[in-house]
This record gives structure tokens, sequence and C-alpha cells, in this order.
């Protein structure tokens, strides 16, 4: 985190585990409609950036319905794989429902998980990808997340996140989400965080950080490299 003091203004996260899971796969029929599109700009940003390449193993943390395990299938080819990992059973049958439709689904593999215990070998993924999923994850397990999203990189390996970021300081519209979420953790379930900073601490190397904003949140996107 930034540092002691400000780990300590992080929002945590109350619910849990599997009242994420619950709630995810109950919303995951309607998800799109007023998520989807929204957060669809953000998560191509951080592909852009990302260049995932023909042949390439990517992995998607949080893969919800699947809109980027499509557009990454399609980039990496027929030579390579996307994986992606999601706590919810419900998000991944849709997921698996859009891929089947785009005849991409030879190229997928889903598991239903949790990122704080990646089911991944070691040293085997050219790049990770996580879009709005690192602050849901309560305070003590971004570190625990960003270490497992090491582990199972390659030397060299790439990490894009887009996340609510408390980097911009205090605003009214923040302090308004940030009660929001001490009051009523089951429904603003997420909470913005240090993102930058969180991938610093993990030891990746910063290529690329841009400050945008989402309905006047203040949001992050960070591409960080995995050092040799």
């Amino acid at each position: 985190m930034k540092s002691d003091n400000c780990s300590e203004e992080i929002s945590r996260v109350y619910r849990s585990k599997d009242e994420a899971e619950k709630a995810y796969s109950k919303m995951s029929r309607t998800y799109d409609l007023f998520a989807g599109t929204s957060e669809k700009k953000y998560r191509d940003i951080v592909l852009k950036y990302l260049k995932i390449c023909t042949g390439e193993q990517v992995l998607e943390i949080g893969f919800g319905t699947g809109q980027s395990l499509k557009q990454m299938a399609k980039s990496a080819g027929e030579t390579g794989k996307i994986y992606g990992v999601d706590i919810s059973s419900g998000m991944l049958k849709m997921a698996e429902k859009r891929l089947r439709k785009a005849d991409l689904l030879n190229r997928v593999e889903l598991t239903c998980g949790d990122a704080v215990s990646l089911p991944y070998q070691d040293n085997i993924f050219d790049a990770v990808f996580m879009s709005f999923t690192l602050e849901l994850f309560d305070t003590p397990e971004i570190t625990v997340v960003l270490n497992e999203i090491k582990r199972v990189l390659k030397s060299g390996g790439r990490l894009g996140i887009v996340s609510m970021s408390k980097e911009n300081g205090a605003s009214i519209l923040l302090n308004i989400y940030e009660w929001a979420h001490r009051k009523f953790p089951k429904f603003a379930d997420c909470r913005p965080i240090y993102v930058e900073q969180s991938v610093k601490d993990a030891s990746f190397e910063i290529k690329y950080k841009g400050k945008i904003k989402l309905f006047g949140l203040p949001v992050e996107i960070v591409i960080g490299v995995r050092p040799s």
C-alpha cells in the first residue's frame, strides 16, 4: 500500500466470499445491462496497452460475462490460450455462452475460483489482466493477489489493471461512495484503492499509468512488468 497510514485509510471489504459468489451469480444474466457498457471502454484501454500477441498465454482474473475473454482470444489467435478465473459460477456460465456463440470456447479455459490462490503453475503466463476486480478484495488480500500474479507470470510478463482509485485524494463524491460502501457493503461492494502503489509494492515495474473517471469517480489504469 502507499504507506502504513494510507493503507489504514482504505475501507475494508465486509462481504464474505460466499456472499460475493451468490450476489454475482444472481446478477450474471443482467450484469451487462448496467456495467458491461460503462466499463468496456476502460477495459479496452488496458488491453490496448497490454498488446496481447499471437501465441501468448494470458490470464484474466474476474472475467465476468466474458467480454474481454472474447477480445483476448482473438488477439492470441489459434496458437495462443486464454485462461480465466472468477469466483462466480453464474458468471462462468454466461462467459462460456458468449464464447461458444463466438466459436472461441476452444481457445479459452475457465475456472471458478479465488485469486488469492491461483490454480496455475509458476511462470506460465505472458500477461495477466484485471478489470474492476482488484478493489473487490479485502485490503490484506490485495498484496496476496498481486504476489500470486507475480508467481504465475513469466519473467518480463505484463500486468494490466483498471480499478477504482483513491489516488486523487478526497472528494465529496468519493466520500459519499465510501460511506455507502461502509453502510451497505452488500450493495456497494467495491471501494477505491491505491492501485499504482500496490503494484509497485509487489515489485512490478510500472510502464504506464493513466487517470480517468467513471461516473465522476477516479479510476486508475496501470501497466506493470514482472522484473527479469
